[in-house]
């Protein structure tokens, strides 16, 4: 067992502890990023074999570095988002430690930080950058007993259809998750079920421009975190087969079966709110609302971007929507797997300072803790919409470093 101290020490290695490393070196302050496996790992192992970024290549990146093999307005397979993010590391050599799994974090009496590592090892840090996110453990409800007979799995554990037994698949949770993986299923020749909740539904390209590049001139990007006590809505949107709007309309022509919030399980039969309708309208309304918005923009602008009328066509309701089922008696409709994409709970369990909220969140302005030099970064909403993107954590990174390079110079008060 060993101890050494640094400035700082990083706990995560995968956007935002590079973020946070590329920042705390370009300000000569000494660090440590430590990462439990191997850099941007969970882009390797938590998702599935044909995911794509969901923003396009010129957008999901870091300012100074751009994608080998992806162009500019495709999305990048996720192995290499992962070898992006690897390449940027070493191209200023951040001191990245991979295999070193922080268990426990306290606060001494001096003010110091001790991280006792899975090795037995300590790091003391004068500072500390949590970057290891939000979206730490897989979240499936209580629903479906394990006596049902059904293969369940979370979206962080699926990978492809061949891995899930023969017959249907009912995926719930309809975000960008969801959605995609129910399309893939489908595209397999699965029978698929996907069951939607509230969503915002933004166009994937309207007059010529990618959403992103639309989010970023009505500064929604900039849009800072509002705190609310009602339900996270999920964002539809893919970058998948090149990249399209997400119209749950089309998944249901294409053979879905949409089904509205699973609620209640019992003999057999799963049971459903009868939202789907509303939530099929306000996903609508969103994606109805970020037209007209980016219409009046072009208006005010006095861009000269081509019209594009037919995008505000709204097709009927296909059946399913119109009359949607409340119950499905799950063995007689053949479904043998449940996908859930319903998220993931945070996990700080191991970080022993008052800094969290009820919600295991922690409490902050803009990354900075009430308890001197603990910092978080890479969370949503950290400082406004963007935090949670490659682009946005960079620019997060670059204050909190900034931040922390002040706090390291500033004079000992006597």
């Amino acid at each position: 067992m060993s101890s050494e101290e640094t400035g700082t020490l990083v706990i995560g290695g995968g956007q935002a502890g590079i973020a946070a490393s590329e920042h705390l070196t370009r300000l000569g302050q000494p660090h440590i990023v430590v990462e439990r496996a191997r850099v941007a790992e969970h882009w390797r192992t938590r998702r599935w074999d044909s995911l794509v970024a969901n923003g396009p290549a010129w957008h999901d990146r870091f300012p100074n570095q751009t994608f080998s093999h992806t162009a500019p307005d495709a999305f990048a397979p996720k192995e290499e988002v992962a070898d992006y993010l690897v390449r940027y590391a070493e191209n200023f050599a951040a001191p990245i430690r991979t295999g070193v799994d922080v268990r426990r974090l306290t606060r001494a009496a001096d003010g110091r930080f001790v991280a006792e590592t899975d090795g037995g090892d300590t790091i003391i840090a004068h500072n500390v950058i949590v970057a290891t996110g939000a979206f730490h453990t897989p979240v499936i409800p209580p629903l479906i007993p394990d006596s049902a007979g059904l293969e369940q799995i979370h979206s962080a554990d699926y990978r492809n259809p061949a891995q899930l037994p023969a017959g249907g698949v009912l995926v719930i949770g309809a975000g960008s998750s969801g959605v995609q993986i129910a399309d893939e299923l489908n595209r397999a020749g699965r029978p698929t079920w996907l069951a939607v909740g509230p969503h915002n539904r933004p166009p994937r390209r309207y007059r010529g421009r990618d959403f992103v590049w639309w989010l970023g001139v009505l500064g929604k990007w900039d849009e800072k975190p509002v705190e609310t006590s009602g339900p996270h809505v999920t964002i539809a949107v893919s970058g998948a087969h090149g990249g399209a709007t997400v119209d749950f309309r089309e998944l249901a022509a294409s053979g879905i079966t949409l089904v509205g919030r699973a609620t209640a399980y019992a003999d057999g039969r799963l049971h459903f709110s009868d939202d789907l309708k509303a939530n099929i309208a306000a996903g609508d309304a969103d994606y109805l609302a970020t037209l007209r918005q980016s219409d009046a923009y072009v208006a005010r602008e006095g861009l000269d971007l081509p019209e594009e009328p037919e995008a505000y066509v709204i097709r009927p309701d296909p059946p399913c929507v119109s009359d949607p089922a409340i119950t499905l008696d799950l063995a007689a409709a053949g479904i043998t797997s449940v996908v859930w994409a319903t998220g993931y709970a945070s996990d700080y369990g191991w970080i022993e300072c008052d800094v969290f909220k009820p919600d295991g969140s922690p409490r902050h302005e803009r990354g900075v803790t009430a308890v001197p030099g603990l910092h978080f970064v890479g969370l949503p909403g950290l400082s406004r919409r963007a935090s949670a993107f490659i682009w946005g954590v960079w620019h997060d990174a670059a204050w909190l470093a900034d931040h922390i390079a002040a706090r390291e110079t500033a004079p000992i008060p006597a």
